[in-house]
């Protein structure tokens, strides 16, 4: 077996996915962060990309592909609402506690 490029780029997706969890779980990352949101909009996007790269036929990997997808749009809101939630705190004068 070895491994091509988008193997590397699913298993860097997959630590980003993971490492962010782990982070969140061990209260070094907030939820509502943007290196959170970040991570896993990226690892999302990654392991997709190693999915297709691949070659595969689209309904040998449609719930993987469902999966990343809703990982994706599920992380672009959560950056919305982190970004919404900065400018709101940045013109009503600042926030007392950094992210």
């Amino acid at each position: 077996m070895s491994l091509q490029w988008y193997d590397f780029v699913g298993l860097a997706g997959v630590a980003f996915v993971l490492g962010a969890f782990f982070l969140l779980q061990a209260g070094k990352l907030k939820g509502d962060s943007l290196g959170y949101q970040l991570a896993n909009l990226f690892g999302a996007i990654f392991i997709l990309i190693s999915i297709f790269a691949a070659g595969p036929d689209f309904r040998d990997v449609i719930s993987a592909t469902i999966m990343q997808l809703a990982w994706i749009v599920i992380s672009l809101y959560g950056l919305w609402r982190g970004l919404r939630s900065r400018f709101s705190r940045a013109r009503s004068g600042g926030s007392s506690q950094p992210d």
